[in-house]
């Protein structure tokens, strides 16, 4: 538990480098000078590199291979995830969620005991959340970005779960954002009508289809009806 938070940082580290979208990219499992090479890494780091990658490796994100008596890396399920110019990429989440603005938050949670009305980031960031992100817009974009990779996850599991919606017929996402998620659910389901409930400012200017509808408000005070709150 003490040393938990290396596996954060060395995938955070990986995404920062762009490992995953070099191999996807190199189009086969590649070695570790080939690697160093692209990256530019100095000589006194290689085998440093080598014991990220083997311990990644180690946690199911690569696969090590052999190449000509080489060592080599491969992409597994998981590192397909995390390639930027994927469609199904979780790089975005990765970068937001441990962006040291944000993580540093979680270094105050004794002084968020004791304090009866707020929240851990009121604390640390001096603000709830949603009025840190409208004051900093280059959060607020990591922010959506890492909510639109999120919700693009719902291909997979609208690809062998699709029966969980067969039936409805009014569905609201909750912080729908801009709704990544209900776009693919109102493609899969023409006769499901769908509304997206979000803060005023993030979904202002969007414009809903024939059984898409965007609405905004506060989730804490109140939601549409729906049959299915997502």
């Amino acid at each position: 538990h003490l040393y938990a938070f290396i596996d954060s940082m060395c995938l955070k580290c990986i995404v920062e480098l762009g490992i995953p979208d070099i191999i996807h990219n190199h189009g086969q499992p590649i070695t570790l000078p080939e690697l160093v090479s692209i990256l530019q890494i100095p000589p006194a780091k290689v085998s440093q590199v080598q014991s990220l990658m083997r311990y990644l490796a180690h946690n199911g994100f690569f696969e090590r291979v052999r190449i000509h008596e080489k060592e080599a890396y491969a992409l597994t399920a998981a590192s397909e995830l995390l390639v930027k110019s994927s469609e199904l990429s979780l790089a975005p989440m990765i970068e937001f969620v441990l962006d040291p603005t944000l993580s540093n938050s979680f270094h105050q949670l004794k002084k968020w005991v004791y304090e009866k009305d707020l929240t851990l980031f009121d604390i640390s960031l001096g603000s709830h959340l949603w009025d840190f992100l409208n004051k900093n817009p280059a959060h607020n974009k990591s922010f959506n970005e890492a909510m639109a990779s999120d919700s693009q996850m719902m291909n997979l599991a609208l690809r062998d779960c699709n029966w969980v919606f067969q039936g409805l017929e009014f569905i609201v996402d909750v912080g729908g954002g801009t709704g990544t998620t209900a776009k693919i659910i109102c493609e899969a389901f023409p006769n499901l009508k769908c509304i997206v409930f979000d803060r005023p400012q993030v979904i202002e200017n969007l414009s809903g289809s024939n059984n898409l509808t965007y609405v905004g408000g506060d989730m804490f005070k109140s939601i549409p009806k729906a049959d299915v709150i997502l």
